[in-house]
């Protein structure tokens, strides 16, 4: 009886053993790959069904910085395809299309001369002081501008030239750069602001100013203050555009302090959408003040600028600034040399 038992038990149970192996058979062919490898992600929670349930995948860590334990942000992949995707190409297209805008105003326009020609005289239009203000800032964000563009483009237009290793040291010593020099921007930046304030506020000047197409149309004589309305709403954008990015970019330059993540991303679109759009503003300046315009480089070159320069330009100030002299008894205008 006993030995008829043991083996109706191993029977059974070899029966059952077999049953067993069929049932697990489909599941082990999905575990395997076509070439007969198996497939070690094959019983894995996928990452989609994971961010379905939660909106970051986090871990346990030891130490007191929760950031750490974030492994995967939807947000984050959001970010990256902005920086390496939207950015570069949004980027690329403002920068050449405003240097291609002014290539063909130059074309088309040429260079504006001085109508009455040069006049012999010369006037002090901006301080020595006034003059270092405006060139510590313009310097200042020079540097920022092309270490800054080395983030957004260098990988692309750079890596491929120099190297990787070239690349690399390039692109470390040009990030503390650009992080040393943002100081010196923002000191540049408050001394402009304060400087420069009332003759930028808006007047009823301005208004005639646009009315007459502003000095662009010949035979129009558009008259202005010490500054017209063109170069108010320059310095009034690149006021603007200075605190957005002075802003981002402390909050970049101390990540963490007062911001999460999602912060720190988004101060990054921000610094860097304001700084390609700020670029482009000062492309524009730049031209208007060297090659765009006759005389108009003196002006923060040397701080004279040419009496009849001053006069179609700027005749509302220049009349005034004359009127002041010959009030006090001073001469009004100098000799060229």
């Amino acid at each position: 009886m006993v030995m008829t038992f043991l083996a109706r038990f191993r029977l059974a149970t070899f029966v059952l053993a077999l049953l067993a192996i069929a049932a697990a058979a489909p599941v082990f062919a999905q575990k395997v790959n076509p070439d007969g490898a198996p497939n070690p992600t094959a019983s894995v929670t996928s990452q989609r069904e994971l961010l379905q349930q939660v909106p970051r995948i986090t871990g346990r860590i030891d130490i007191p910085d929760t950031k750490a334990s974030v492994l995967i942000q939807p947000a984050g992949r959001t970010w990256d395809y902005f920086h390496q995707v939207l950015l570069r190409r949004g980027g690329a297209i403002v920068i050449l299309g405003t240097v291609l805008l002014l290539a063909i105003g130059y074309l088309i326009l040429g260079r504006l001369r001085i109508s009455a020609g040069r006049s012999g005289q010369k006037v002090v239009r901006f301080k020595a002081f006034e003059r270092f203000a405006h060139w510590l800032t313009a310097a200042s964000f020079i540097i920022l501008g092309l270490t800054g563009l080395n983030i957004t483009f260098g990988k692309a237009a750079l890596l491929p030239i120099v190297g990787p290793d070239t690349f690399a040291a390039i692109s470390q010593v040009a990030k503390y750069v650009h992080n040393f020099t943002s100081f010196a921007f923002v000191a540049g930046l408050v001394l402009i602001t304060v400087i420069f304030f009332k003759d930028n506020l808006l007047e009823k000047v301005d208004i005639d100013w646009l009315k007459q197409g502003g000095g662009f149309i010949k035979n129009r004589h558009a008259p202005a203050g010490r500054f017209n309305f063109g170069e108010k709403i320059v310095f009034w954008l690149s006021i603007s555009a200075g605190i957005a990015v002075s802003a981002s970019g402390f909050l970049l330059l101390f990540p963490f302090y007062g911001t999460d993540i999602l912060g720190m991303q988004l101060a990054q679109m921000v610094h860097a959408v304001v700084a390609i759009l700020f670029v482009a503003l000062i492309l524009a300046h730049i031209y208007i003040g060297t090659v765009g315009m006759e005389g108009a480089f003196e002006a923060m070159g040397t701080g004279e600028v040419d009496l009849n320069w001053a006069k179609e330009h700027h005749d509302q100030w220049i009349a005034k600034k004359l009127a002041g002299e010959n009030g006090r008894g001073e001469p009004t205008a100098t000799p060229a040399e």
